[in-house]
């Protein structure tokens, strides 16, 4: 314990050269997800009040399919932007950074409208096959697929320049506001129903208010720093990076996301609710991943290009202490206080305590390898890395289709917290055979597991 704390006490301090820049991103970064994770998660409780267990079910399920979409429409612009953006940096390729920044947003803007138009087409084709109370808030809430794409490819361009406030407060800070406070004055001012649908058409409104807002604070901070000039676009290379990139983070998404929506094909939209509320709580947990893993990805991109074998290997161990120390003692405060907050979205809702319990295993199993899947997607390893999560996503699948009908929400928390291990156990051995780099947090306690070799 005695050397994981000292590495928290380092990153808390920012000690040591490049390491301090990234201690200030990652502190930063767990501000913002700390700060973002509470009003989202007071917000969620807000509108389960006001919606009801039911209408609070069917939104959740059009909404999570907003964030896998979106995900995969920003085409793996919003991963490879810190992989070309340093890189661009580095080799002070000024026309080539100036095409990367004007293009990626605009690809994503474009395939995030074309999965809009088709996403749309098929709901009205499998009406006979949609619940009847599930297609309007679908239809409308893709409308906001284009603006979901095109912050996540802002997001990226953000954190590639440490920008981590501009990358994360429109995300977890404005997005989640601007859906309440919108949602609040449609009820209170107009007097409008708080329903499912209605909430849909305040978030479509919400996520373009926001991305717009995005846009034009990072075209102002981008001037000083991107002197104009022609762009070079070279589209092919950048898809081929990026397009496995996609692969990862569309399969991380839907590893995340796919028990919500697998939940709502077999039971009702208030069970729905339930399950969607836990894993929301468990968010507060889960965060602290995410947030290292969005201040690490460049940083594995910056020491890959320099040829800095020892340096990544000494930021890996960093890192891997970095996310799961503060995970495990968040999760036992977690477990402690969850009853009380499930209470807080209404009647019924304390049910999903065994979940939070269930879904916890595999949250510290994905913590306990640091964030390995940005580690062998940064080095040049995307494809091993969207390997294995297509691999736990199908297992995920298929647990859950096995599970759900004999255990019901308990086996859907089941199926992902199993798949999650074996995305852990993957990746982890993934990494020591490609790179000789141990991310696995046990040995990394006990003694210095990465040495480095040339290759």
């Amino acid at each position: 314990m005695g050397k994981g704390g000292g590495q928290i006490a380092d990153f808390l301090q920012g000690n040591g050269g490049d390491g301090q820049a990234a201690g200030r991103m990652a502190v930063s970064t767990f501000a913002v997800r700390i700060a973002g994770a509470a009003l989202a998660y007071v917000s969620q409780i807000v509108l389960a009040r006001l919606m009801g267990a039911h209408d609070y079910g069917i939104y959740s399920v059009a909404w999570t399919f907003v964030i896998v979409l979106g995900v995969m429409a920003c085409g793996g612009f919003s991963s490879s932007a810190n992989r070309f953006i340093p890189q661009y940096r580095q080799t002070t390729d000024p026309d080539g950074l100036r095409g990367f920044l004007r293009t990626s947003g605009l690809v994503a803007f474009f395939i995030g409208s074309a999965m809009a138009a088709i996403g749309m087409v098929l709901v009205h084709l499998m009406r006979p096959v949609i619940e009847p109370y599930y297609v309007q808030p679908l239809t409308v809430i893709l409308l906001a697929l284009p603006f979901f794409a095109f912050g996540l490819v802002q997001d990226g361009i953000a954190r590639s320049y440490d920008w981590p406030f501009l990358a994360m407060l429109p995300t977890y800070i404005w997005r989640p506001l601007a859906v309440l406070v919108l949602l609040l004055a449609v009820v209170l001012v107009a007097g409008v129903q708080a329903d499912a649908l209605t909430t849909a058409i305040v978030a479509v409104a919400a996520t373009f208010l926001v991305a717009a807002y995005q846009y034009l604070h990072l075209r102002r901070r981008l001037a000083p720093h991107v002197p104009k000039g022609p762009g070079r676009v070279d589209l092919k290379t950048w898809l081929a990076v990026s397009m496995p990139m996609l692969m990862v983070d569309g399969f991380l998404q839907l590893i995340t996301s796919a028990d919500v929506i697998m939940v709502s094909f077999f039971r009702d939209p208030d069970e729905v609710a339930v399950y969607f509320a836990a894993s929301r709580t468990l968010a507060l947990v889960h965060f602290v991943y995410f947030a290292v893993r969005a201040a690490s990805a460049h940083r594995f991109s910056g020491y890959t290009h320099n040829k800095d074998q020892g340096g990544l290997a000494a930021y890996v161990e960093k890192a891997t202490h970095w996310t799961f120390w503060p995970s495990l003692v968040a999760g036992a405060g977690l477990l402690l206080i969850a009853p009380l907050l499930l209470r807080l979205f209404g009647t019924g809702f304390e049910a999903g305590y065994p979940l939070i319990a269930l879904l916890m295993i595999g949250v510290l199993a994905r913590a306990s390898v640091g964030p390995a899947d940005a580690l062998l997607t940064m080095t040049g390893h995307q494809n091993s890395c969207a390997g294995i999560y297509a691999g736990t996503f199908l297992l995920n699948v298929v647990l859950n289709l096995i599970l759900i009908p004999p255990f019901g929400l308990a086996g859907a928390a089941i199926a992902t917290s199993l798949a999650i291990l074996f995305e852990a156990t993957a990746l982890a051995t993934v990494a020591k055979r490609k790179l000789n780099i141990t991310t696995f947090v046990l040995p990394l306690l006990f003694t210095s597991g990465n040495r480095p070799v040339d290759r």
